[in-house]
């Protein structure tokens, strides 16, 4: 009678709980951690991680009692440069999961005196060796012309690359949907796993070295790269996740779990959240999938999305906007992440604090981004306005673009980029102070014109490139001629949703870039009083005005100032 007894729960979890788990209990890989906090340094991508970072690991430790490391220790330890070393830090406290710890609350200046602590930084290292999904080759090369500019100042550079490269231009585009990405993320998760666990894990009090235990202190730490629930930058936590660590008394420290019984369970639950990955993907649509990761391209498990608008968890998607303008607010925006894909000859306004953004694919297209607490990613873009305040900026791969910058780190400039300019921060709406307050942007700390560069190729891409090209220095960006510099008027109705106290650009200005706009100020009062001071017939002020009208029409089209007029459109 006994054995009848474990019979009845079996179908009562029959079907529909697996294919439907609870968006709460699904696991979820930070897409943060791999999406802006992979590094284009090629000596910390490692052939064998874990043969690397357990000695680095016990070697970093041992200098701290409190085992935090510096950039000086780091630079000692990897072998690195101190700007590679700082460089790593900083990435690595705009990606961190919990903003608890005092290395992620660190003003700008001070995030190399608190420290990272060592378990954060060797899983942030271990994901170095991470190779990106392969982008989709678009099926129709005619629709590829449709919306990448045809004519570009790099045509004669493009028809001298090399065909692999030239199927690198004409498909970069084409991101691999959410789905696809998640799924490569967590088949890399599965297999280096056990790796992962054993640097957090500590040997078991009198059985030996072999016997290893995992601590809910160090158990949280695997936070940076995996999460529960459908919140997008923060999951519950991981403990509480955990049957072994849930509920625990947080004044009687949990019991050290066995690693393999850490390991055996969060393997499940990888292998659940592909499975469902895999049922929300129709194989009618999108082909077979193959999620099994081998660190290389994975071309064959590529599959295509559409889109949504806003996503069940992750990011808001701003997509397709063409020759119009687009303003979104707080309160328009679900989440604290952000993509802007694929906008062309249109102006485009963030007036939000966010966490996050990724604007990717643009062309002909101003971008203002309101305040981003964490990270920027501008990918792909060719003849795009940015302007952002933000406590971080990554370039990759753009051409003829102006970055108009309020970032407290260094601006960083990877890949294959060409005539980029930099230029201070250079607009303003009522909201924005309140906006950086929110993201924690110092507005006293302006980086923008120390643009740190790296190699042409990025170690992580799925493509395999000539050796010796890593090597090969990217090209930097110029600072704007402070005569060219002009302010970015963003018109009152689109300056927030209420009344906020800013009045003008928070960052100040370069005693330059100050001195050119008061004397531009200045010859507009001059030109103004000597039109007053011109006696003229009615016929001529009527060719004045007319000739003014085209020059002014003229400057429109030749500066990229006519996309301000869609504002004015109707929807």
């Amino acid at each position: 009678m006994m054995t009848d007894a474990p019979d009845p729960p079996a179908p009562s979890a029959d079907p529909d709980p697996p294919s439907e788990p609870s968006p709460s209990s699904l696991l979820h890989p930070r897409r943060e951690a791999f999406e802006y906090g992979l590094l284009p340094i090629p000596k910390l991508v490692f052939t064998d991680p874990i043969q690397t970072l357990a000695p680095l690991k016990q070697k970093l430790a041992s200098k701290s009692p409190a085992r935090r490391v510096d950039s000086a220790s780091l630079a000692d330890a990897l072998q690195i440069s101190a700007d590679h070393a700082k460089l790593v830090l900083d990435t690595l406290s705009s990606v961190l999961h919990s903003d608890s710890d005092p290395f992620v609350r660190a003003r700008a200046d001070e995030v190399d005196s608190v420290g990272a602590d060592v378990r954060d930084l060797v899983l942030f290292l271990y994901i170095q060796s991470y190779k990106k999904l392969l982008p989709r080759p678009h099926k129709d090369s005619a629709s590829v012309a449709d919306v990448w500019p045809s004519t570009s100042a790099f045509d004669g550079y493009l028809s001298a690359l090399s065909p692999l490269q030239l199927v690198r231009s004409n498909s970069r585009r084409f991101m691999p949907s959410q789905a696809d990405e998640e799924a490569h993320q967590l088949s890399y998760l599965q297999k280096h796993l056990a790796n992962m666990i054993s640097l957090l894990a500590e040997p078991s009090e009198g059985e030996g070295e072999e016997s290893q235990v995992l601590t809910i202190e160090h158990f949280e730490h695997l936070g940076l790269l995996i999460q529960f629930g459908d919140k997008e930058s923060e999951g519950i936590p991981l403990s509480q996740a955990a049957p072994f660590f849930a509920n625990s008394d947080p004044d009687m420290p949990a019991v050290p779990v066995p690693v393999a019984q850490v390991h055996d369970w969060l393997l499940q639950n990888i292998t659940t959240a592909l499975e469902h990955i895999s049922e929300r993907v129709s194989p009618k649509e999108n082909g077979p999938s193959n999620t099994s990761d081998q660190d290389v391209a994975m071309s064959d498990a590529s599959t295509t999305l559409a889109k949504p608008a806003v996503s069940p968890r992750g990011p808001c998607f701003i997509e397709g906007i063409s020759k119009s303008s687009l303003v979104k607010q707080a309160s328009d925006l679900k989440g604290s992440s952000l993509k802007v894909l694929n906008c062309h000859d249109s102006v485009i306004y963030i007036l939000a604090p966010l966490r996050y953004v990724t604007v990717y694919g643009c062309s002909d297209a101003t971008i203002v981004l309101g305040a981003v607490g964490k990270a920027v990613r501008v990918e792909h873009c060719e003849r795009v306005h940015v302007i952002v305040a933000a406590k971080r900026v990554c370039i990759a791969n753009c051409r003829e673009c102006i970055f108009y910058l309020g970032v407290n780190q260094q601006p960083l400039i990877v890949g294959d980029n060409h005539k980029l300019q930099v230029a201070p921060y250079n607009t303003f709406y009522s909201q924005l102070e309140e906006h950086l307050a929110e993201a924690g942007i110092e507005v006293n700390i302006n980086k923008w014109d120390e643009p740190l560069t790296q190699g042409v190729v990025d170690p992580h891409d799925s493509i395999s490139h000539p050796a010796g090209v890593s090597d090969a220095q990217a090209e930097s960006a110029a600072r704007l001629d402070p005569d060219q510099f002009t302010n970015f008027l963003i018109p009152n109705w689109l300056g927030g949703e209420s009344a906020g106290s800013t009045k003008d650009n928070p960052f100040p200005l370069p005693a330059a870039y100050m001195e050119s706009q008061q004397r531009n100020r200045n010859n507009l009062e001059e030109i103004k009083q000597a039109l007053r001071n011109t006696p003229l017939v009615e016929n001529r002020k009527r060719e004045l005005s007319s000739a003014l009208h085209v020059y002014f029409k003229d400057w429109l089209y030749a500066s990229g100032n006519i996309r301000q007029l869609y504002c004015l459109q109707g929807d």
